[in-house]
């Protein structure tokens, strides 16, 4: 296990710098999410850490030991980083077991015991062993290649978005043994990715990215529900925000008086309400009645479209519920505010005041 840590790193291609001045520390045997739009320079970040790229200031360190900086360069053979690209990488020549061992030590009579400790370890069969990367399926693709990461021990993983070219069933299952096999070896992680849901699910911390830098690391619980920003808010997911007034403990919006999360900014704010803290109720039961204008429906949930009818300017209200619980367009519910929500210092949109937005004064 190595702990990475980068301080201070700019690193770009030719004129242009990709990142900027960032910091960021990965504990040891913990995972990272770094989560980033396209161009945001997630994947300079990752070839900077591999020793594909050279930064142009700033330290890289893995292990403890400097493999990047002022008068230190450490070689990408030399680190002891597994890297695994979007695509796989296998060599289509060569079998999965041929894959699996190509980074290991001579003599090769040798790999056959760890080749099948490592399909067993990222939940393939030793069936697979013998047969070419053609012949499998783009889970079981990726799942090698995590092998052949492995292989060697190395400290730290880097995962260059491995789950982003397979179906929604075949990204879950090989996300989910990717983890189990991460946590089975103890090793160091970091994943980029573009996709919310998936860097909130699979890692301990989550490194939100854009245009070469952090804009906020924490826990997933705490980057989902306390942003810094809410820009930050509404990348991480749906966020609506309106008008409201906050005290030390609670703020006044259309939605009611609701407790807050957190240190949260005070006096004029924009409230942040996530989907799912809206509870629809009978009409007349929660705080506002209002009328279903659309539903989107998923099985297993639907994201549910709102009209507020308390005679106020117009406001769009987004609820996510449960697939059996969703109503139909049209219909009349009630609307309850679940749960403490986040404040951000109330900005001004031009386009809202056009539009006859609710003054502070009238809430």
């Amino acid at each position: 296990m190595s702990e990475l840590k980068l301080r201070g790193v700019t690193a770009g291609y030719g004129r242009e710098a990709v990142l900027e001045d960032v910091d960021l520390t990965v504990t040891e045997g913990a995972t990272t999410a770094v989560l980033g739009g396209s161009g945001s320079g997630k994947t300079t970040l990752l070839r900077a850490v591999a020793g594909f790229l050279r930064p142009r200031s700033g330290t890289v360190t893995v292990g403890g030991r400097t493999v990047a900086g002022p008068g230190a360069w450490v070689p990408p053979e030399r680190r002891g980083v597994g890297y695994v690209r979007q695509d796989g990488g296998l060599f289509p020549h060569l079998s999965v077991a041929g894959n699996i061992a190509f980074g290991l030590p001579w003599p090769r009579k040798r790999h056959h015991d760890r080749v099948l400790e490592l399909l067993d370890l990222v939940g393939l069969p030793a069936a697979l062993a013998e047969r070419h990367p053609h012949q499998l399926s783009g889970g079981q693709q990726q799942r090698v290649a995590l092998a052949r990461a492995l292989a060697p021990r190395p400290g730290l993983i880097l995962l260059d978005e491995p789950f982003s070219s397979l179906d929604t069933a075949l990204r879950a299952t090989t996300r989910e043994a990717t983890a189990r096999a991460l946590r089975a070896t103890g090793a160091t992680a970091v994943l980029v990715t573009h996709d919310q849901g998936e860097a909130l699910s699979f890692a301990d911390e989550v490194a939100i990215l854009t245009a070469g830098r952090f804009r906020q690391v924490d826990r997933p619980t705490t980057v989902y529900r306390e942003p810094v920003d809410p820009e930050v808010a509404e990348f991480l997911g749906d966020a609506l925000l309106i008008a409201g007034i906050a005290t030390e403990d609670s703020v006044v919006c259309r939605l009611g008086r609701l407790p807050l999360h957190g240190s949260t900014a005070h006096g004029d704010v924009d409230v942040m309400i996530r989907p799912e803290q809206l509870t629809l109720t009978r009409p007349g039961a929660g705080e506002l009645d209002t009328v279903v204008r659309d539903v989107a429906y998923f099985g297993h949930d639907a994201l549910v479209e709102l009209d507020l009818v308390d005679g106020g300017p117009h406001e769009l209200l987004r609820a996510r519920v449960l697939g059996v619980d969703s109503p139909a367009p049209g219909e009349l519910v009630g609307v309850t505010v679940t749960g403490p929500v986040r404040t951000f210092p109330r900005v001004v949109d031009p386009r809202r005041a056009r539009e006859g937005a609710t003054p502070m004064a009238a809430i």
